[in-house]
């Protein structure tokens, strides 16, 4: 965040699940918006590592037990809430906050993960369907001749191979995209 000085702003905005949530605006010198999400999961995730309750961990950040309850809940915390928990968290107040480069990466990974698995799904039920009609073939050959079945066999080995690139090719698109981004948001 270069370029000057921050300031903070909050803004009201509606997340997925329909509940009012409050988002984090930060507004660099230049005007540009970044945008921050309190990680209400890891809030809680340490307080459940180091076993404490809720009213332990409010009594040492010096906010009201609710406060936790609703950040833990998914609702956004105040800005002091947030110096508050990462105090008692003895973390600095940036390590409560979901990195949007890494949200946009683990976001990028999960669509790339369900797409390679579908065409690798397709590759392989495509490759028992090419074994079985190769055995029909050889089947079908037996009886007829030296394998009359050639040029179905030909075109549909053709066809199988050109699906393995294709999977191939969807594979490596998906890495480069990724690539792509973590190089864009580091630089």
């Amino acid at each position: 965040m270069s370029g000057g000085s921050v300031t903070q702003v909050w803004r009201g905005v509606f997340a997925k699940n329909s509940v009012f949530r409050v988002t984090s605006v930060m507004r660099t010198a230049r005007g540009k918006e970044m945008s921050f999400k309190t990680d209400t999961a890891k809030i809680k995730r340490w307080r459940e590592e180091r076993h404490w309750s809720q009213e332990h961990l409010a009594d040492l950040a010096g906010v009201g037990l609710r406060t936790i309850q609703r950040i833990e809940n998914g609702e956004q915390a105040s800005r002091e809430s947030l110096k508050a928990l990462a105090s008692a968290y003895q973390v600095e107040v940036s390590a409560l906050y979901i990195d949007p480069d890494a949200e946009v990466a683990s976001q990028i990974r999960e669509k790339n993960a369900k797409g390679i698995a579908a065409v690798q799904l397709s590759f392989w039920i495509h490759l028992a369907s090419w074994v079985i009609g190769m055995a029909v073939f050889a089947a079908i050959s037996i009886g007829s001749g030296w394998w009359v079945m050639k040029w179905p066999t030909l075109w549909w080995t053709v066809g199988l191979v050109s699906h393995g690139a294709t999977v191939a090719i969807v594979m490596v698109t998906a890495r480069f995209q990724l690539m792509e981004h973590e190089s864009s948001s580091s630089g």
